[in-house]
């Protein structure tokens, strides 16, 4: 999966969001991504997380994401 499309795929899921993704190794499986969403209001910071890893649920199934280092803020 390449930056560009956790990117979109992260853009969909939180339209109108602030949204980062970084490539950490150069290998397409290894990113970090950053998410600011009022989507995350009264959730946890564990929820937040799932919240966002359940966008890449198959990939990090499968492995195709390897490694997944999320950030997560509450948009006000």
């Amino acid at each position: 999966m390449t930056p560009q499309e956790m990117k979109t795929r992260l853009e969909t899921a939180y339209p109108g969001d602030r949204v980062e993704v970084v490539d950490l190794t150069g290998t397409e499986d290894h990113y970090e991504v950053s998410v600011e969403s009022a989507v995350f209001q009264g959730k946890s910071r564990i929820q937040q997380h799932q919240h966002v890893m359940a966008v890449f649920a198959p990939e990090l199934k499968t492995g195709e994401v390897h490694a997944l280092s999320i950030r997560t803020q509450i948009k006000s």
